[in-house]
């Protein structure tokens, strides 16, 4: 049996907005939004891979909330889990440090204004079908 690894995204949330961020590689994804995140490390739990890679990625300090129901495959042996993030009191705005050259506050309406990866479609769908400002 293949032993699978969960890659985390982040539903960051702020002010009833939700931050999408556009790929900048590798080529195949460029120019497409996803939900920012990455790979739990070994003896990492996820709710920690979350805040990591949203520093790492971002330069933001968060604290991760509930996980989104569901999980979707990614190319083999990789699924995707989906949380709900927050940014802490005093954390700066986020910036695309890496993998990504823009990000966007999107709110409710505005979901589906930009082209999102494939595999992060039915999470967004998720989240917007719980969404409650």
């Amino acid at each position: 049996m293949t032993r699978r690894t969960v890659v985390v995204g982040a539903a960051l949330l702020d002010a009833d907005r939700l931050l999408a961020a556009r790929r900048s590689a590798p080529p195949e994804l460029a120019g497409r939004w996803e939900l920012p995140g990455g790979k739990v490390e070994p003896g990492e739990t996820p709710e920690a891979a979350l805040v990591r890679e949203l520093r790492e990625e971002l330069g933001v300090e968060t604290e991760a909330g509930e996980r989104v129901p569901g999980e979707w495959p990614l190319r083999s042996p990789y699924v995707l889990q989906v949380w709900t993030a927050r940014l802490l009191p005093g954390s700066p705005d986020p910036k695309p440090l890496q993998d990504h050259d823009e990000l966007r506050w999107l709110t409710r309406d505005e979901l589906w204004d930009v082209e999102w990866l494939d595999q992060d479609v039915p999470a967004v769908q998720q989240l917007a079908a719980g969404w409650t400002p």
